[in-house]
């Protein structure tokens, strides 16, 4: 317990400098008070990490969406993905479907 209360007299007679006392409020302006501090920095980084996961996910899906495209694009293909997803059928033709 003493040990405590010297080291608090120490740090006190120490923040009585007038430059340790304002290196100290800087320190803590630039850590939580200004504008570009650093919880608005880790902020901004969590957000730049969450938008370039989405933006790998987005172009995945353009490729994936732009393959899909280039197979509809052609008659076959068209007729297939009727076939497949619509259940479509020509005249005189018969449908099987079968479930696993």
């Amino acid at each position: 317990m003493k040990n405590a209360k010297s080291l608090l007299k120490i740090l006190l007679s120490k923040l009585k400098s007038p430059f340790i006392l304002l290196s100290f409020l800087f320190v803590l302006w630039m850590l939580f008070l200004d504008s570009n501090s650093y919880l608005s920095h880790r902020n901004l980084n969590h957000n730049i990490e969450q938008l370039e996961k989405d933006q790998v996910y987005y172009r995945a899906e353009i490729r994936k969406d732009s393959i899909a495209l280039h197979e509809l694009s052609s008659p076959e293909g068209l007729e297939k993905y009727a076939r497949e997803k619509y259940h479509m059928k020509k005249k005189n033709e018969e449908i099987f479907l079968i479930e696993e």
